[in-house]
């Protein structure tokens, strides 16, 4: 398990959101031309490098180490993979950051549709989803005047996008908005802040409280400790019961899915990776203690990745009923790694599959009972999905 420790199903990067500090005289030594050795000629790369150094005007604005990271970011852009990207030390510390649960933005999870930057997940009760901000949306443009930037999306990479939309606590973002069912984009102004949320929610619902509606925002750090928390109370109440919601979790660490999925399947495959030369099966791998306990998933277009995994798992391993919208449709794997210099890089390394074999990238796992959300203007806490999962649960419990 030490390797998929290692291992994050990278869907987006939060909004708080290489290599190393090789130098640029490192990065030429012959080492690194005879690795590359009959696949790539450098010899172009170290002829622009110093027709730079010796032509370019503003002699002052020319940084090797800034050159070197460009040159590492345009490598890991020419395999046109949004989810694989080289991270410099401040961008790779801020991803650090994403699954400790504490940074501060407006509390937006990204990802891309159709290669389009787009909202994965707004974290509940932070900026974006005050605002009204919702999983599915494109965001087309960038404003913030205090950093003169004016930025149109298009082409535009995961790193780039959170550097962009992040910033200090009180300062103003503007993000134009697309959203499916309008006519024209919108502008939304935002005001950034302190983001900290806990991984793990738990709320007694149902008429008699005794149904556990258990929200994994994502699967961090902290998870597995917090979903211990909540796993013993629900049974320490006698709970009759889970919702498992895992509504706009953008995915995280392979491992958290594993867990929580061995928390009510008994044994057996909860998901396949498909690597180049093989594929691989990860199992149950610790004893639950809610075997048997009825069960119902919410998810929507902002569950992706690991929340997709241990969705999918739970329907095809147990016949557990899935509520909601279509999920995300993010069916790759992404290894981090760290370089020197507190640099990293995510490469994506394989694809997971259900425990069936069926690959989801790009098409989602369409839920057993489908329940567009529909926001109640008169009655803001009302959630006709949580209404819809409890009737699902009550009927499966009788």
């Amino acid at each position: 398990m030490k390797f998929l420790a290692r291992i994050r199903l990278v869907a987006l990067a939060m909004l708080l959101v290489v290599v190393s500090a090789v130098t640029a005289y490192r990065l030429g030594q012959k080492s690194v031309a005879a690795t590359a050795a009959g696949k790539a000629d450098l010899t172009m790369f170290w002829d622009v490098w110093s027709k730079l150094e010796a032509n370019y005007l503003d002699k002052e604005v020319i940084d090797p180490q800034k050159m070197v990271y460009g040159a590492i970011a345009g490598m890991t852009a020419a395999l046109d993979d949004p989810y694989t990207s080289f991270f410099p030390p401040t961008e790779n510390t801020r991803s650090r950051e994403d699954l400790s649960g504490e940074f501060s933005g407006v509390g937006i999870q990204l990802g891309f549709v159709d290669k389009t930057l787009a909202v994965m997940a707004p974290l509940p009760g932070n900026p974006a989803e005050r605002a009204g901000i919702k999983a599915g949306d494109l965001i087309l443009r960038i404003k913030d005047e205090a950093k003169s930037l004016d930025k149109d999306t298009s082409g535009i990479n995961l790193l780039d996008a959170v550097d962009y939309i992040r910033g200090r606590k009180g300062t103003t973002v503007i993000l134009t908005i697309y959203r499916e069912k309008d006519d024209q984009p919108k502008d939304y102004v935002l005001v950034r802040d302190t983001i900290n949320v806990p991984s793990v929610e738990l709320t007694w619902v149902g008429k008699d409280k005794k149904a556990a509606q258990i929200k994994v925002n994502r699967f961090g750090d902290k998870t597995l400790d917090e979903w211990n928390k909540a796993v013993s109370e629900v049974i320490t109440r006698g709970g009759r019961g889970v919702i498992l919601d895992l509504r706009n979790n953008p995915g995280g660490y392979l491992q958290r899915a594993i867990d929580l999925g061995s928390e009510f399947i008994a044994d057996g495959v909860i998901v396949q990776q498909q690597g180049k030369d093989s594929t691989e099966s990860f199992g149950v791998d610790r004893r639950g203690r809610l075997y048997g306990m009825p069960l119902v998933v919410l998810v929507n277009r902002g569950s992706a990745s690991a929340a997709e995994i241990l969705a999918g798992a739970l329907q095809e391993r147990l016949g557990v009923k899935l509520v909601g919208e279509k999920t995300f449709g993010k069916g790759t794997v992404q290894e981090v790694l760290d370089l020197a210099g507190v640099a990293g890089v995510h490469i994506t390394i394989a694809k997971w599959n259900l425990p069936s074999g069926k690959n989801i990238h790009k098409d989602g796992i369409t839920p057993d009972v489908v329940v567009e959300y529909v926001a109640d203007e008169k009655n803001p806490l009302k959630d006709n999905q949580l209404d819809k999962a409890i009737e699902t649960l009550i009927f499966t419990v009788k």
